[in-house]
């Protein structure tokens, strides 16, 4: 059995709460906040923007509650430490965690700025003398729609992609306003939100040469509302719009375009009609992507690279350094640069 400690008690964790729920052989062992919040196990009134909005109630009796992180570290029963907590404190708990002797799953962005994610990195690789592992919780490379477009891509059924553009937009997130609306500590929702089309952008295609991007500020201080460009010398063109600009009611939706030489895939996740919809010489069929959603799966795969002793391959620490390094360049674009360079420096 692979036991989880949970850190930070807010929308994320709930949602892992769910999806480890689903996993055979893994269990949420301990939660802690140092707040003291939700240690009762009821997290009936927290929600988010995706997901089933089912209530979680833990059972307190098998689950243990801490508020003292050391505490909460030095728990021999917690195999894994699952890192839910506001994007300024990764680095601090990452580094923690793996001296403590625990494998780690860390929620996106790895760290607000590369410098620190690379701190994590560093970290990470000197744990795995000590057989540990640290993966960032990039889901969206687990979500079924995802995953079946990253397969029509690497096979090329459809021929090869000549365009591609990803789509992440919602209203300002109406939780954890301490942390999401402080744009130095969050980053916007460039780094918060569209962080995931970046990072699946690079899982599909590598890291671009370069980035031009526009974008704005309304609610964190930081950019939010973002569309950018990426460059593929001799293609695909690829481009990613992030927001957490669109107006109250407007809700969250995600989606892609991806258009091949002899097929057209179109995903929108607010359409309740037929959501991913594959257009093929004149005909247009619904697609059933199988699965369920990422954060199951990231676990899932978390949680067998723990029993089996294996590092992960589908998303490593280097991938979480690569993501928040293109949102900076996208940031630079955005402040004044234009087209900003990107440099391979992780292999």
């Amino acid at each position: 059995m692979v036991k989880i400690g949970i850190i930070g008690t807010g929308f994320m964790a709930v949602q892992h709460m769910k999806a480890i729920a689903q996993v055979p052989g893994a269990a949420v062992a301990a939660i802690c906040n140092p707040s003291g919040r939700h240690l009762d196990g009821d997290f009936s009134k927290v929600a988010g923007n995706v997901g089933d909005q089912n209530p979680v109630r833990l059972d307190m009796s098998v689950v243990k509650g801490y508020q003292k992180i050391e505490d909460f570290l030095a728990d021999p029963e917690i195999v894994a430490v699952d890192i839910c907590t506001p994007t300024r404190t990764h680095v601090d708990l990452c580094v923690r965690a793996l001296a403590a002797g625990k494998h780690v799953l860390v929620e996106k962005p790895m760290a607000r700025t590369s410098a620190e994610a690379r701190t994590i990195l560093a970290a990470a690789e000197a744990a795995k003398a000590r057989g540990l592992i640290l993966m960032p919780a990039m889901c969206i490379r687990f979500w079924p729609e995802y995953e079946w477009v990253k397969q029509a891509i690497e096979s090329q059924t459809y021929g090869k992609v000549l365009d591609a553009r990803f789509r992440r937009v919602a209203q300002a997130p109406g939780w954890g306003h301490g942390h999401f609306l402080a744009g130095k500590e969050s980053g916007g929702a460039l780094f918060d939100l569209h962080v995931h089309d970046v990072d699946f952008i690079h899982h599909c295609f590598g890291q671009p040469r370069g980035v031009y991007a526009s974008g704005y500020s309304k609610v964190s201080g930081a950019i939010d509302h973002v569309i950018a460009n990426f460059h593929y010398p001799g293609g695909p063109i690829v481009t990613a719009e992030g927001s957490w600009a669109m107006n109250e009611g407007f809700g969250f939706c995600m989606a892609f375009t991806v258009n091949f030489e002899k097929a057209t895939v179109d995903f929108d996740s607010s359409r309740s009609d037929r959501p991913m919809r594959l257009h093929v010489a004149g005909e247009t069929t619904a697609v059933k992507a199988e699965g369920k959603d990422g954060y199951v799966g990231e676990l899932a795969y978390f949680a067998g690279c723990i029993r089996d002793g294996k590092a992960p391959t589908r998303v490593t620490a280097a991938d979480g350094v690569v993501a928040v390094e293109i949102c900076e360049a996208e940031e630079r674009s955005i402040l004044g640069s234009g087209y900003t360079t990107l440099t391979e420096s992780i292999p």
